[in-house]
């Protein structure tokens, strides 16, 4: 991605770039965040979009299982 600097703006394909790369990189980091705030995960485990998104659905699972367990057993 580009950024514009002072006195200059982007070109219509620099913004049009950036729009396409930025499609595909809010995915990433999202999965970035959830995995570092709930695992303290640094790195992705896998190396292609599928897998890391199986990856987070799994782990999204475990929690809630988890999570359902500890409200169950206070109910």
């Amino acid at each position: 991605m580009t950024k514009a600097t002072r006195g200059t703006e982007l070109t219509p394909f620099e913004k049009e770039r950036n729009k396409a790369i930025s499609k595909v990189r809010y995915i990433v980091e999202q999965y970035f965040g959830l995995s570092h705030l709930h695992n303290n995960a640094f790195r992705a485990r896998f190396t292609r979009l599928i897998k890391n998104a199986i990856d987070a659905l799994f782990r999204q699972m475990a929690f809630n299982l988890q999570r359902g367990t500890k409200v169950l057993k206070t109910a």
